[in-house]
């Protein structure tokens, strides 16, 4: 890490420095997830069957059984000792989900902070507005290194999108994002550029790391950890839009007359448009929350497309209460059928996977 005066120095300086030190792998071994509910619990049962120490840490007692029963995942009696945290908290507001809010994060890096040994990475998988993983740095202390790794586990195809799939990660320094890259990507890290990032150290990953353990998780490295914070948010946003769209092309054949399924079915052979099918509208907690993300994330601009199309979903779910809830010109096709509410279907999630008051709860989407 850095001393007092290296901190203040821009990024471009700070990573020159790094490189000038050098890189030394570190031996992962005991991991502690922050969050057993939609999230956390698969990724804990991921990280224990990759070989890794694993235990697991929820508020909810609920949560903290049903992994213990599920997945084998011990209770961490302190935060102290542990060479990983894997943070999956919620990001919501307990008393209204559709709006964002880390007081919850940042009371577990407040722990983290008091108990965890220097040098530990911390890997924040939650979706968080952008500036947050330095606020987490600055809580350390600047003692422990710092990642955001955005989920986009997808409950309703978990074995091809579920933990392990490729990922964007970001570093607060490169010391950071090298360590990432090593516990999630391990020896597929590394052919002297990833993604967004040219680094040297980055080649030597494969050869020095192949008697670490690792996650086997390809990685989208990015050169600023505000790209990733800002990479998760904008994909729930970009959905938002296409599900807005849909729902306001079906009003627009409500009012004219036009049967919208044969018009989407029509439309929908083009090789690049993908019209979904509108049903309840936009579900769940995590896109609203995750646009209002977006729509906050700056001072000087403000999106009108977005603001426009939360317009749009409130007069689509008018007009739904005033017919009954039924959209009869909708269609039953079944190929789309969930992806009206898109990568936020866990606000419908299987009770297998889903204690209830979880710290993590139904965090997050995709």
């Amino acid at each position: 890490m850095f001393d007092n005066n290296e901190l203040t120095m821009p990024t471009h300086e700070k990573n020159v420095i790094e490189q000038r030190q050098g890189y030394s792998p570190i031996q992962f071994d005991k991991v502690l997830i922050v969050g057993l509910g939609q999230l956390g619990l698969p990724v804990a049962k991921y990280v224990k069957e990759r070989g890794f120490d694993t235990y697991g840490y929820d508020i909810s007692a609920k949560a903290m059984e049903r992994a213990e029963k599920i997945a084998g995942i011990k209770k961490a009696a302190n935060f102290s000792e542990f060479d990983i945290y894997i943070l999956c908290v919620s990001t919501h507001k307990p008393e209204d989900m559709f709006s964002p809010q880390i007081d919850g994060l940042l009371s577990i890096t407040d722990r983290i902070s008091r108990e965890a040994k220097n040098g530990a990475l911390v890997s924040i998988e939650s979706t968080i507005p952008k500036g947050t993983s330095n606020k987490v740095f600055e809580l350390l202390n600047h003692r422990l290194h710092v990642v955001h790794a955005p989920h986009r586990w997808y409950a309703l195809e978990e074995k091809e999108h579920g933990v392990n799939q490729l990922r964007v990660i970001g570093g607060v320094c490169n010391c950071c994002l090298r360590l990432g890259v090593q516990f999630y990507d391990g020896n597929s890290a590394g052919n002297g550029e990833k993604g967004g990032v040219e680094d040297s150290s980055f080649s030597s990953l494969s050869s020095s790391n192949s008697s670490l353990k690792s996650l086997g998780i390809p990685m989208h490295p990015v050169t600023e950890i505000e790209v990733a914070e800002m990479t998760k948010v904008i994909e729930n946003a970009h959905r938002y839009l296409q599900i807005a769209f849909a729902e306001e092309l079906y009003l627009y054949c409500q009012a004219n007359n036009i049967n919208f399924p044969e018009l989407r079915d029509a439309l929908n052979t083009k090789w690049n448009v993908n019209i979904l099918e509108p049903r309840e509208g936009v579900g769940g907690h995590c896109l609203p929350k995750d646009t209002k993300m977006f729509l906050h994330s700056s001072k000087s601009i403000r999106s009108k497309i977005l603001t426009a199309s939360m317009e749009v979903d409130q007069h689509y779910r008018r007009y739904r209460q005033t017919r009954g809830g039924n959209n009869n010109n909708c269609g039953n096709s079944t190929q789309l059928r969930a992806e009206v509410i898109g990568d936020d279907f866990l606000s419908s999630p299987p009770s297998s996977l889903s204690p209830v008051n979880s710290v993590e709860d139904t965090e997050e989407s995709s």
